[in-house]
C-alpha cells in the first residue's frame, strides 16, 4: 500500500472463518488505500471445516487442515490480534478482547462460526469435546489417539449428518491403528432425521459396517470422564464423548443489542446487521429473507459480496446484494477414502466421489498455501553507484533489531569519539548503558527504539518497552523514569489518537510493573511506525558491567534465540504463523525476575542486535577471557533452526557474521550455528555466574518460567569463542 496515503479508517474482522479468510485474501490483492484492516481470532490458525472429517480419519495432517491466519494477514497487510472477542461497545465503537485493551473500529464484521458445546448437560463442559469450534477437536483428537491402546470406548452425541460423518471418521482412524472400538451414536430423536431416504439408507449401512451402535430417542443426562448417563438411567461407557448435536450461537452475540434470530445475528441482503457499521457472515449470521443451512458453501459464496460491501462502507460507495443459491451439493465423507454425494434427491457414493471432494477441498486450501505475487515498485533506470550492491539480496529491510547498524560500523565510529573525562561517568566502551555515580548511588541511562515489525501496535509497543528495559535489567538497576520517542505513519487525527492510545497503554503497563513512570517524550509523523524509549535507572551498588567475567564462570542464557530469522521469514511469508506468534509472545516476556535471580552475576548483557555470538564476544573482550559454547544446549525458538538451514536470514546477519573471525569459522555447518549470529529483539539475558551458584540459579530461572539454559563457560586466554556440539 502507498505509504504516502494517510490512514483514516479501521475495519475489523472478528473471527477467522471461511468468509473472512477469503476477504483477507482478496484484500491483499486489492487493498483499500487509507484503511487499516484487522482480524481478531483466538489462535494463529483457522481449521477448514470441509477437511475436518478427513483429518479425524487420518487422511490429512493438521497443517493441511489449517488456514495460517498470520501468513494470510501478512499478505493482506493486516493486523492480526490473537485473542477471543467477548463483546462490542457499539456506542464507543470498541471491540472487547481477552487479555488486552479494546480494539477500535469504524466498520466491523463478525464471522465467529458456531459451537457444539452443551452446557445444559451436566459434566459436558468438563468432560465432553464439542465438534465446533473446530480448534478444540483438532487438538483433543490427536492427543486421544496417541494415548489409546488396544481397546476404545467412544460416543457421539448428535445423530445428524455432522455427527454421522465424524463418527465414521473416528471409527476409521481407530481401526486403521488396530484398535478395537466400541462406538455409540446417540440422538434425542431420529438418527439422520430429515435426510433424503436413499442417502439415509447408505449412511446407516456405513455405520453398520463399522459396528456403530445406534441409540435414537435417547436423551443424555450427564457426561463423566468415562461414561455417559442417559435420562433413562442407562450408563454407556465412553472415554471420549463428542458433542455434535446441532449448531449453537456464541452467547456473547446476545449482548450486542443487535437484531437476532435464535441467537444468530440477523443480516439484510447486503450482510449488514441492524447496526449499519456491523456486518456478519458465515454460520453466526441469519438471512431472514433467504434462510440457509449452516454450511460452508454459503460462507464461501458470501466472501466476494462482503469484501465489496466492506470497502463500499468505508469509501461511501454502493453496496451489492448477496443472493445465496437455493440448493447445494452435499459431499459426505464415509470414513475411509469414500464419499457420498447428494443433491436434488440424487444420491451417489464411492471412491471417485471422495477424490472429487478431496480435489474441491485441496483447491480451496491452495488459495492459502500459495499467494499471487504482487507488483513491486521498480527501481529507476539511473541509480547512484552502490545502490544495487546494497539491494543485492532483494530482501525487504527487517524490523526490530534486524534494522540495527552493524557491530563493526558502530565500533569504528565510537572509537573516534573523545573519551569521557568526567570522574562521575563510569561507562566503558561496549557497556549496555551509560553509568553515572552520584555520591554513593549509581544511575544508568539507556535508549533504544525499534522499527515496527508487526501491525499490532500495542504488541509492538510492549515488545519495544521490554526491549528497552533489557539494558536496565542487565545492569541490575531499578528503572526510574521513561521518555518515549514515537514516529507514527501519516494518518488522520482520530487514527493518531488510536495508535498513541494503544502504544502508551501497553508501554505504561510494562514500565509501571517495574516501578517506572513515563514522564514525557516526543511524537512526530514520518514514513513508518517507530517506537523508542529512553530510560533512567538507579542502583545502590555499582551496576553489573561486561568487564566482570572470570575464567570458570558458567554462562546462562534466559531466552531462546531465533527471533531475527523468524521475523525475516514472517516478512516474506515463509514462517508458520504458530511459530511467529510463539516468538512474539517470547519477546514480550519481561526479564525482571530473571534480573533479580542473576543480580550477583559477575558480568551480564542482554542478547539483542549483535546476536548471541556478538554479545558474548563483548563480555569476552571486556573481561579479558575466552569462551566455550555448548551448541546443543542453546535454546532455540520453534521453526528458527529449519528456516536458518533454508538460508533465511535477517538483513543484519552478514554484519553479525563477522564475529565468526573470532570463532575459527568460515561458514556455519548447521542452522543452529547460523543462529549464533541472528539478531535478537527483546532477547534474553546472558550472564556469567560463578560455577558454584550456576545450578541453583538455573533452577530458579526455570521455576520462574524462563526457558533458561546453561550454554557455556568462560575460559582463560584470548577473547576467542570455541564451540562444542554434544
Amino acid at each position: 500500500m502507498n505509504s504516502q496515503i494517510p490512514l483514516t479508517r479501521d475495519v475489523v474482522l472478528i473471527g477467522g472463518g471461511h468468509t473472512h479468510a477469503l476477504v483477507l485474501r482478496q484484500w491483499g490483492m486489492n487493498p483499500l488505500p487509507g484503511a487499516r484492516i484487522t482480524v481478531i481470532n483466538p489462535g494463529p490458525t483457522a481449521p477448514y471445516s470441509g477437511m475436518l472429517p478427513g483429518f479425524v480419519a487420518g487422511h490429512y495432517s493438521r497443517d493441511e487442515l489449517d488456514i495460517d491466519l498470520v501468513r494470510l494477514a501478512r499478505f493482506a497487510g493486516a493486523r492480526v490480534i490473537i485473542g477471543k472477542a467477548t463483546g462490542i461497545d457499539r456506542e464507543a465503537k470498541l471491540i472487547h478482547v481477552t487479555e488486552r485493551e479494546p480494539i477500535a473500529y469504524d466498520i466491523a464484521s463478525v464471522d465467529v462460526g458456531i459451537h457444539s458445546a452443551m452446557p445444559e448437560i451436566t459434566g459436558f463442559i468438563e468432560h465432553g469435546v464439542p465438534v465446533k469450534p473446530l480448534e478444540i477437536l483438532s487438538h483433543r483428537w490427536p492427543h486421544y489417539l496417541d494415548q489409546v491402546q488396544d481397546n476404545a470406548s467412544l460416543a457421539v452425541i448428535g445423530g445428524g449428518v455432522a455427527g454421522v460423518e465424524i463418527t465414521l471418521a473416528m471409527m476409521h482412524a481407530l481401526q486403521s491403528r488396530g484398535v478395537t472400538a466400541t462406538m455409540s451414536l446417540i440422538d434425542a430423536g431420529e438418527i439422520l432425521g430429515g435426510v433424503a431416504p436413499r442417502a439415509k439408507a447408505k449412511l446407516l449401512q456405513r455405520l453398520a459396517d463399522y459396528g456403530v451402535t445406534l441409540r435414537p430417542d435417547s436423551k443424555v443426562a450427564e457426561v463423566t470422564a468415562n461414561s455417559i448417563r442417559l435420562e433413562s438411567g442407562e450408563s454407556i461407557t465412553s472415554e471420549f464423548s463428542l458433542g455434535a448435536a446441532g449448531a449453537r450461537p456464541h452467547a456473547w452475540l446476545s449482548e450486542l443489542g443487535l437484531d437476532l434470530h435464535e441467537g444468530y445475528i440477523v443480516v439484510d441482503e447486503m450482510l449488514r446487521s441492524s447496526d449499519p457499521t456491523i456486518f456478519a457472515a458465515g454460520d453466526c449470521a441469519h438471512l431472514p429473507d433467504n434462510p440457509r443451512p449452516k454450511a460452508g458453501v454459503f460462507a464461501v459464496r458470501a466472501a466476494p459480496v462482503l469484501w465489496h460491501n466492506l470497502r463500499a462502507a468505508l469509501s461511501g460507495n454502493k453496496l451489492i446484494l448477496f443472493r445465496p443459491q437455493s440448493d447445494y451439493l452435499k459431499l459426505i465423507s464415509l470414513g475411509s477414502k469414500m464419499a457420498l454425494a447428494e443433491k436434488f434427491g440424487i444420491t451417489l457414493s464411492g471412491a471417485a466421489l471422495w477424490r472429487w471432494k478431496n480435489q474441491i477441498d485441496q483447491t480451496f486450501m491452495a488459495k492459502f498455501y500459495e499467494y499471487p505475487s504482487m507488483n513491486v515498485e521498480k527501481l529507476p533506470k539511473e541509480l547512484a553507484s552502490g545502490v544495487t550492491d546494497v539491494l543485492a539480496d532483494g530482501k525487504p529491510m527487517c524490523g526490530g533489531c534486524g534494522a540495527k547498524v552493524g557491530r563493526d560500523v558502530l565500533s569504528q565510529v565510537l572509537k573516534t569519539l573523545p573519551q569521557a573525562g568526567r570522574d562521575d561517568v563510569l561507562s566503558q566502551p561496549g557497556d549496555d548503558a551509560a553509568i553515572m555515580r552520584y555520591g554513593e548511588q549509581y544511575q544508568v541511562i539507556t535508549t533504544d527504539h525499534l522499527r515496527a515489525f508487526t501491525e499490532d501496535v500495542a504488541l509492538q509497543a510492549r515488545i519495544a518497552a521490554v526491549h528497552a528495559m533489557g539494558d536496565i535489567w542487565a545492569m541490575g538497576a531499578q528503572a526510574q523514569t521513561v521518555l518515549s520517542t514515537i514516529i507514527l505513519p501519516r494518518m488522520s487525527a482520530d487514527m493518531q489518537a488510536r495508535y498513541l492510545s494503544d502504544i502508551m497503554t501497553a508501554a505504561s503497563e510494562v514500565f509501571g510493573a517495574q516501578g517506572a513512570e513515563i514522564v514525557g517524550g516526543h511524537t512526530s509523523l514520518g514514513s513508518e511506525l517507530t517506537i523508542g524509549f529512553t530510560i533512567t535507572g538507579i542502583s545502590e551498588r555499582e551496576p553489573i558491567q561486561l568487564s566482570g567475567g572470570q575464567a570458570g564462570d558458567v554462562l546462562i542464557l534466559t531466552k531462546p534465540i531465533g527471533t531475527g530469522t523468524l521475523l525475516a521469514a514472517e516478512m516474506t511469508m515463509k514462517a508458520r504463523g504458530e511459530d511467529t506468534i510463539a516468538a512474539l509472545n517470547g519477546m514480550k516476556q519481561d526479564q525482571a525476575e530473571a534480573a533479580t535471580i542473576l543480580q550477583d552475576a559477575h558480568a551480564m548483557t542482554d542478547v539483542t542486535g549483535f546476536g548471541l555470538a556478538g554479545h558474548l564476544l563483548g563480555i569476552c573482550e571486556a573481561s579479558g577471557c575466552g569462551a566455550e559454547l555448548d551448541l546443543a544446549a542453546i535454546p532455540v525458538l520453534a521453526g528458527a533452526e529449519k528456516l536458518a538451514e533454508q538460508g533465511v536470514h535477517s538483513t543484519l546477519y552478514p554484519d553479525n557474521f563477522k564475529v565468526a573471525a573470532y570463532m575459527d569459522m568460515t561458514e556455519p555447518k548447521s542452522g543452529r550455528e547460523t543462529l549464533l549470529f541472528d539478531p535478537q529483539t527483546a532477547g534474553g539475558l546472558l550472564a556469567a555466574v560463578s560455577a558454584d551458584a550456576a545450578n541453583e540459579k538455573l533452577a530458579a530461572l526455570q521455576e520462574a518460567g524462563y526457558q533458561a539454559s546453561r550454554v557455556g563457560v568462560l575460559l582463560e586466554g584470548e577473547s576467542l569463542i570455541s564451540l562444542i556440539d554434544m
